[in-house]
């Protein structure tokens, strides 16, 4: 076997254990309670020490590849957790990382692998969206600006298309601010109101 093929192999192989190890932290995690509800999520963190922004990333990125909350709901446990602003850094981070991953996933493995991680009736409804060629990429950048937008399979389903990876990369990297700010600043306010009363 020559020594591209054994590149190849290797890194197929990474990424497999990467994904199995990802399922069964998921798996383990929601077992353990830790995604019940933001008060649980926010006392694993918070019991994280040190390691609480790493793990909270790590999460947000998990979310987006394996839903196992809402992801609104992860963003404003962050807020809650870490305040508005490092609460928007940690989901930020997390979150495009977890829709680069959806992406780099779709776009390697293809049908097979999107339909393990999203429900056949959800990728039905939104495979109608690749025929529109080019006018996907206009649908995708408006959807991702969108606060109540499916980010987790629109990232999927993005991989299955001709879009291309910079492009991916800055629609993601410019959209996701602005929902991402949203929840976090809306909880920072809304927990304000809440301190006043």
């Amino acid at each position: 076997m020559s020594k591209k093929n054994w590149v190849t192999l290797i890194s197929r192989i990474m990424t497999i254990f990467l994904i199995i190890a990802c399922i069964i932290l998921a798996i383990a995690g929601y077992k353990a309670g830790i995604f019940e509800s933001v008060d649980t999520l926010q006392a694993f963190i918070a019991s994280a020490g040190l390691w609480g922004p790493l793990i909270f990333m790590f999460i947000q990125a998990l979310q987006v590849i394996i839903p196992m909350l809402p992801g609104f709901v992860t963003c404003i446990a962050g807020a809650l957790i870490f305040g508005p602003i490092y609460g928007f850094i940690y989901s930020y981070i997390g979150v495009c990382a977890g829709s680069i991953a959806a992406f780099y996933l779709a776009r390697r493995y293809g049908t097979g692998l999107v339909k393990k991680f999203i429900k056949e009736e959800t990728y039905n409804k939104y495979m109608n969206w690749l025929e529109k060629g080019k006018k996907f990429d206009i649908i995708f950048l408006l959807a991702i600006f969108l606060p109540t937008a499916p980010d987790d399979v629109l990232c999927f389903v993005a991989g299955l298309t001709k879009i291309g990876w910079k492009k991916f990369v800055i629609i993601i990297l410019l959209g996701k601010p602005f929902v991402i700010a949203l929840y976090s600043l809306g909880t920072a306010g809304f927990s304000q109101i809440l301190n006043f009363l």
